[in-house]
């Protein structure tokens, strides 16, 4: 999990402007279904923050609300308060704190919370049943938790199989783990879960995040987020080959290609008693 938490730390900087694009329609999403649950004022716990997409939403939205962007990397939340002091008018900035913790310990008393949620973080957590045990137990007794993470999929987004060929094809070193511990399985999984998990009128649902690159926004999405390390290390000449061949071989390729569309999963559960 610190290997993790490292890794959050290094690329924390690029996450809002090249992660929380393509997670944006996804996080929009589930603050539509979570709307109708809000009676307000309410307090809500963001787990797995990150840079504060999710929780900074929620607090434009709604104005008698205020939030906790809850992550273990100390660089996202460090992010995610600077995003605050940009988008947050002076007037509702102080909605909003974050805090350094992990989902399977939350640093907050049992009850304290109207409303958790989290967006693309369950599939991280080492322990997803004792994480959503964890957000039970700081909900208070009607509480809803709400998220929205990957599924289970095999297929291949073109542009990253053409990347991985194209390290093959120069002699370098193939890229390492995303870090996730393990995508949901099922839509009835994820209802399954939480149910065991303890909480009750359980709601599943998936969905398809799509996001398209053009051929220039991917390079920039590797080289300067997703592979910044990577190509930081390669010697000039290897850097500027492996760029020109995957600018040939992305070029070459249809828009619906260059598009990415990965299977997604909303669950809810409200803590009853």
């Amino acid at each position: 999990m610190t290997d993790q938490v490292e890794r959050f730390d290094r690329f924390s900087a690029g996450y809002a402007h090249w992660w929380a694009p393509v997670l944006a329609p996804a996080v929009t999403e589930l603050l539509d279904a979570v709307e109708p649950v809000l009676a307000g004022p309410d307090r809500l716990v963001d787990i797995g923050t990150g840079t504060g997409q999710l929780a900074l939403g929620a607090v434009a939205r709604w104005p008698g609300i205020s939030v906790v962007g809850v992550d273990p990397s100390a660089g996202m939340t460090a992010v995610a308060d600077a995003e605050a002091d940009r988008l947050l008018p002076r007037a509702d900035r102080g909605r909003f704190r974050s805090a350094v913790a992990f989902a399977d310990s939350l640093p907050f008393a049992g009850g304290e919370f109207d409303v958790a949620l989290s967006s693309f973080v369950f599939q991280l957590v080492p322990n997803r049943a004792r994480a959503f045990r964890e957000a039970r137990r700081v909900l208070k007794p009607g509480g809803t938790l709400s998220y929205v993470t990957w599924l289970e999929d095999e297929r291949l987004f073109m542009p990253d199989a053409i990347f991985d060929e194209a390290l093959d094809d120069l002699d370098i070193d193939a890229r390492g783990g995303d870090g996730r511990s393990g995508d949901i399985p099922s839509v009835e999984r994820a209802a399954g879960e939480l149910r065991r998990a303890g909480f009750s009128r359980v709601t599943a649902r998936g969905g398809m995040l799509e996001h398209h690159f053009p051929v220039e926004d991917y390079l920039a999405f590797l080289t300067e987020f997703d592979e910044e390390t990577l190509f930081a290390e390669l010697e000039p000449g290897v850097r500027e080959r492996l760029v020109t061949i995957l600018r040939e071989r992305l070029g070459a390729l249809s828009p619906d290609q260059m598009t990415m569309r990965f299977p997604i999963v909303y669950a809810s559960g409200r803590r009853t008693s």
